[in-house]
């Protein structure tokens, strides 16, 4: 799809909204996620406000030269789960975040100075397009079971392999469908604005039936078609619901207490720096598939060690606020291609409204209403547009040679066989193990691969020679021919 909007063009301010809105319905589900995931008190509306901050610091060391947003970091699930199981209190846990969040922070700033005097050549020989490219579209693939999941909203049933439908489940398959048809019609057929916003009108149109049916559960004995929890709403008589608790607040209002500082300190390194190294594996990724949509390569302009800068220091300022480490985020990088609005103005505004929404409890809570059928709807296309971007990485990448064949099945079936290794508190995704067994195998078919076409140059050089020399006498007997009638004509003349 080719971009209605570059990176550098600028909407109208309404449009500008708009799109700002539809970015953070893309990347709302995921980040608020991590913290629900993660319990221990940790607030949503902080992480949405981390978010938010962590984007801006962003795009400022990009120099607003790449259009995507950071979010809360599912990587670190398992990571910020160890700062609080390591705490002898919830108030060292929220310590335990910070400095995690700043080991992880560190781990990309390093590998930023490494790139800036090592450049990016290495990256491009060790993960080139046939590497790439399958591990973008497994970023896509690896989420397809979540969006499925959200729109059935019902339990599978590992005898059947299917998901069991009741009254329920089917009328949120249902409003997950027409969140999802609604989504393609105004991609495919919607004219002007419709054509850029397909997310918001597929999501309010996914949100409006199940009002519907949720209104309908209120009939006695039809409780359980209630899609939509009204009575999420009921938050707003609390005086909390209104601001975000901030995770450096929290720490400070418990102290370090009687803890040994010096052995939790190192409980979060291990259980932070390896994790960033695997995020490292996907934040290239990410910025190799954003780089495919705007065709520009962000890892020469505003080059990688400024991406990295970016998502490191980003992602600890993110962190002094909600407690979740950053990441680039797929969804938002999804949400580019299909609506073909690749301005990094939007990805401002779209920062500075999360962080302003985490102020208003009513939005706030609308947004945490939309039920999970409905943002599944959206997803299957979210997703799937991730997935083949990076398809398309490899469209110009010869699949009838073996070498290339090999990396590409490796990469595909590790990924979406999920295949995720935990060492103690550290797990290695499944995206980051095919990403790596890619780089591997890749450099395994090519071994011999090199020398042969060495070989091969060799052996073209010595039969082009002998070649050349036969052909030169012929050439020099043709060019005094040449002469000798040129010179005849010149004297009949």
């Amino acid at each position: 799809m080719k971009l209605i909007y570059g990176v550098k063009d600028r909407p109208k301010p309404l449009q500008i909204v708009l799109f700002a809105l539809q970015q953070l319905l893309a990347i709302l589900a995921a980040t608020i996620a991590v913290p629900t995931m993660v319990g221990n008190g940790m607030s949503q509306s902080a992480a949405l406000f981390g978010a938010g901050v962590g984007t801006i610091v962003y795009l400022l060391f990009t120099k607003f030269k790449s259009p995507v947003f950071l979010g809360s970091s599912f990587a670190f699930i398992g990571s910020m789960t160890a700062a609080f199981a390591g705490a002898t209190s919830a108030s060292l846990g929220y310590l335990g975040l910070l400095i995690g969040a700043v080991f992880a922070g560190l781990v990309y700033v390093v590998i930023a100075v490494v790139v800036h005097f090592a450049g990016t050549k290495w990256i491009d020989k060790i993960m080139p397009a046939v590497v790439i490219g399958p591990t973008v579209a497994i970023i896509g693939l690896s989420l397809a079971g979540s969006a499925v999941g959200q729109i059935t909203s019902a339990a599978y049933d590992a005898n059947m392999q299917a998901y069991v439908m009741d009254a329920h489940g089917i009328l949120c398959v249902l409003c997950g469908l027409v969140a999802l048809a609604v989504t393609i019609v105004c991609s495919v057929y919607g004219k002007k604005m419709m054509k850029m916003i397909p997310f918001i009108i597929g999501i309010l149109s996914g949100y409006a039936l199940a009002a519907i049916f949720t209104a309908f559960s209120y009939i006695p004995g039809a409780e359980s078609i209630r899609i939509i929890d009204f009575s999420i709403f009921n938050r707003l008589s609390e005086a909390s619901a209104w601001y975000p608790d901030f995770i450096f607040l929290e720490f400070f209002k418990g102290g370090f207490g009687d803890a040994n500082i010096g052995a939790y300190i190192g409980t979060i390194a291990v259980a932070y720096i390896p994790v960033a190294f695997v995020v490292f594996a996907e934040h290239l990724a990410d910025h190799k598939n954003i780089s495919s949509i705007i065709e520009t390569d962000l890892l020469k302009d505003p080059g990688l060690t400024r991406t990295l800068l970016g998502d490191g220091v980003g992602s600890i300022a993110g962190a002094v606020f909600g407690g979740c480490p950053n990441t680039t985020y797929g969804e938002s990088i999804g949400c580019v291609a299909i609506s073909g609005n690749a301005s990094v103005i939007t990805i401002f505004v779209t920062a500075c409204v999360a962080i302003v929404a985490s102020f208003l409890a009513p939005f706030v809570l609308f947004l945490a209403s939309i039920p999970a059928c409905v943002m599944g709807g959206v997803c299957v296309a979210l997703y799937g547009f991730i997935a083949v971007s990076g398809l398309k990485m490899i469209q110009k990448v010869d699949l009838g040679d073996n070498r290339n064949l090999f990396v590409v099945s490796v990469i595909l079936i590790v990924g979406v066989g999920g295949m995720a290794l935990g060492f103690g508190p550290v797990k290695v995704t499944s995206i980051a193990c095919a990403l790596i067994l890619g780089i591997l195998v890749n450099l395994l078919v090519n071994i011999h691969g090199k020398k042969n076409t060495e070989a091969a140059e060799i052996v073209s050089e010595e039969q082009t020679a002998p070649a050349a020399q036969e052909e030169t006498p012929a050439a020099e007997e043709a060019a005094v021919a040449s002469e000798e009638n040129t010179e005849e004509e010149g004297k009949e003349q």
